[in-house]
């Protein structure tokens, strides 16, 4: 018998199967053991509030979320560290252009 794939993508079901491993095998589990001569840790940048902006953001924090759990799953001790605003120059720069093209100043 064939299967057919649903319509729509439900990731909830693989989801929980995969954090319940992940968490039961102590994945997530920041380390601190300091008789481990290996330690990995990496910067997260915040979200940017436009979507082109974000899309990049999102990717790279794809490869720096598997990076993190690589590390962690092979024993290291890992941080995964939030960051600060590297962009808001840039980000503001962007929002007004896109707010200037409506007619709408940042201070409205």
């Amino acid at each position: 018998m064939k299967k057919e794939l649903a319509k729509t993508f439900s990731p909830a079901d693989i989801e929980d199967k995969w954090y319940r491993y992940w968490e039961s095998n102590g994945y997530y589990k920041m380390g601190e053991d300091e008789s481990k001569l290996d330690s990995f840790s990496i910067l997260l940048p915040p979200p940017n509030v436009t979507g082109t902006l974000h899309m990049g953001h999102g990717f790279n924090q794809t490869l720096m979320d598997m990076l993190t759990r690589y590390h962690r799953m092979k024993g290291e001790n890992t941080l995964w560290q939030p960051g600060t605003d590297h962009a808001g120059i840039a980000t503001q720069i962007v929002v007004e252009r896109q707010l200037d093209q409506k007619d709408i100043s940042r201070h409205d």
